[in-house]
């Protein structure tokens, strides 16, 4: 009887690449991923990997995707927990939703905004509609703060020439929003990116290991600097 190919044993073997990958990169590292660490794992030839992945980096790129995917899901969930009148429950809820993803998932966080894989050089228009979508809640409720005159952007530096590229794609996600919509929205993305990083790298001494305190009230600080109360 012919032995069954391992394609035929591992139902999704794509599935199962990445799904291992992450476990690799959890335990040892996103600079030590390897197709030949993965082959050994699922205990398969490394070119049966090469169907789905023809080298890392196109490996990282489909993680990295995937990781800005589901990013992107759970704060586009969190927005529309609320009904769109209730905006300034819709960015509270998107701010929360930032940080409980990535200690929920600090492999898949550090993939797509920690340190640079030594060798990997990111495709970024092939990662650009992913990365645009997972800023795309923040940015459509910014805009409804600009539109609603509730926005606080006097003297906001504008958005340099020769970024159309970027905020086509920004767009395609959203109504067509402000340019200044996605500048106030990068800004209030660094603060709690700042936050979100040293958290978990463990770096926030002498406030312990737990960023909560602090990164509620710099959710507060951003918005008594950006939003106006209610008219």
């Amino acid at each position: 009887m012919a032995r069954p190919i391992k394609k035929q044993q591992i139902p999704n073997l794509q599935e199962a690449i990445k799904e291992t990958a992450w476990k690799l990169i959890a335990e040892f590292g996103a600079p030590a991923l390897s197709l030949r660490a993965i082959a050994r794992a699922l205990s398969i030839t490394a070119p049966a990997i090469y169907n789905y992945f023809p080298d890392r980096d196109a490996l990282v790129t489909a993680l990295t995707i995937d990781a800005f995917t589901s990013f992107g899901d759970f704060q586009l969930k969190a927005r529309d927990t609320f009904s769109p009148e209730k905006t300034l429950e819709r960015f509270h809820a998107i701010g929360l939703s930032y940080r409980s993803w990535a200690l929920a998932y600090p492999q898949r966080y550090q993939l797509i905004f920690g340190t640079p894989i030594p060798g990997y050089e990111k495709p970024q228009m092939k990662i650009l509609p992913s990365a645009a979508r997972s800023i795309s809640a923040l940015v459509s409720v910014i805009e409804d703060l600009l539109v609603a005159d509730r926005l606080i952007v006097e003297n906001f530096p504008a958005i340099p020439s020769g970024y159309a590229a970027q905020l086509s794609a920004m767009n395609t996600n959203t109504d067509t929003c402000h340019s200044i919509s996605h500048g106030v929205s990068m800004i209030v993305w660094s603060r709690v990116h700042g936050l979100v990083s040293l958290e978990i790298g463990g770096h926030l001494p002498p406030f312990g290991v737990d960023g909560d305190a602090l990164y509620h009230f710099e959710l507060k600080s951003i918005v008594k600097q950006f939003i106006k109360e209610s008219l």
